[in-house]
């Protein structure tokens, strides 16, 4: 039985991985604001490396970028659930969608300090 086990659980995690990448594209296609983030992600990869005074710091600048990331794709999801509800106007739901946008400019805020911190310890500031 734990061969059969293990093929279930490879098989769930293949399924899981399919529905993550379709997601992952369908928010990329349809959201300017993902588009931007993926760039921003790429983008920091190499950025981090050059910026970062150690490999510990590069890899937390690259993650307060892929957190962004993560937010921002919490924030779709909820916009979209709160869309397909009603597109009437709706204070709750208003409410809703405005408490995502905020918790994106809490990760982007997050992310800038890290980054600057990052910038002044290269400089030798810190």
């Amino acid at each position: 039985m734990p061969v059969a086990a293990g093929s279930n659980t490879l098989l769930r995690i293949w399924k899981a991985t399919i529905n993550s990448r379709n997601g992952l594209a369908f928010a990329f296609r349809s959201e300017q604001a993902v588009r931007e983030e993926i760039f921003a992600l790429i983008l920091s990869v190499p950025l981090a490396w050059f910026v970062a005074a150690t490999a510990l710091r590069a890899v937390e600048l690259v993650c307060s970028v892929a957190f962004v990331l993560t937010v921002e794709l919490l924030n779709t999801a909820i916009e979209k659930l709160a869309d397909r509800l009603t597109m009437d106007h709706d204070k709750q739901i208003g409410r809703v969608k405005d408490m995502g946008s905020a918790a994106v400019g809490v990760a982007l805020l997050m992310a800038g300090a890290f980054w600057i911190i990052a910038i002044v310890e290269r400089l030798g500031f810190l």
